[in-house]
């Protein structure tokens, strides 16, 4: 229902850019954006399979860490781009701090490092299916003349189906969670105009390898949050390993 909520409020915002504020779409792009929405879609799902399986702490860093790996090799395929030996040393400082924190929060979890798997497994999956919407979207984006044509019709678009699915198949939210559920739909809506909007823009900007190792800086956010908001504890470990994660992306940007 979250996600619903969160995608229907992507749509309803995208509709009057996608109908009167942007050129309309050229006709190839029609089938890019049903491929950007299909692939989407199998992100979701495994995103949310991975979450409901792992520890958020220990499969997040995961899903971070093995997204860029993917999408640095699926650039070069794809795009013909290439990275330096200096910013294939800083990947590696990078994916070390992602890693290593993926590691020290499964072995402090709740559930036990043996019940984490199959959520690392997922977390992998989750990961590859990142790398594949990033290079997807990034060719999509580069395929129309005017960047936010593909923003405001892919926000447009995907934000349909979630719904569509839930009032088919999904549980009906009782009307007391109404109005939570909106404005929670909508602050997510709002994140994921900033968060992926930037991200696509900056892959038309820059390389795709590159624009997608410094958003794994998330991780170093995400910590930050859960100190700050959720009152989780970092400790000197936690810090150490922050610190290699954005180390090694301002290795990759400078050895660019």
């Amino acid at each position: 229902m979250s996600r619903a909520a969160s995608d229907i409020c992507y749509a309803a915002l995208a509709a009057p850019v996608a109908f009167w504020l942007v050129p309309w779409p050229e006709p190839h792009m029609w089938p890019i954006f049903l491929g950007a929405v299909l692939i989407h879609v199998f992100y979701k799902v495994a995103q949310a399979m991975t979450y409901v399986r792992g520890d958020y702490t220990a499969v997040y860093p995961v899903v971070r860490g093995t997204a860029p790996l993917f999408a640095v090799a699926a650039a070069g395929i794809v795009f013909g781009e290439h990275f330096s030996p200096g910013q294939w040393l800083g990947l590696s400082v990078l994916l070390a701090g992602i890693f290593g924190l993926a590691a020290y929060n499964m072995t402090h979890a709740s559930t036990g490092a043996r019940a984490m798997l199959p959520g690392l497994g997922l977390a992998v999956l989750t990961g590859g299916t990142v790398a594949l919407y990033t290079t997807y979207d990034a060719y999509g984006i580069r395929a129309t003349a005017d960047p936010f044509t593909f923003l405001a019709w892919f926000f447009l678009l995907d934000g349909l189906l979630m719904p569509a699915y839930m009032l088919l198949r999904g549980p009906r939210p009782p009307s007391s969670e109404l109005w939570p559920l909106a404005r929670r739909g909508l602050i997510g809506a709002i994140t994921a105009y900033a968060s992926f909007g930037s991200i696509t823009v900056a892959t038309r900007l820059a390389s795709v390898g590159g624009a997608a190792v410094l958003r794994e800086t998330s991780t170093v956010f995400a910590a930050l949050i859960g100190w700050l908001v959720l009152g989780d504890r970092v400790g000197p470990r936690r810090l150490g390993l922050m610190a290699m994660i954005a180390a090694g992306a301002v290795m990759v940007k400078w050895a660019g």
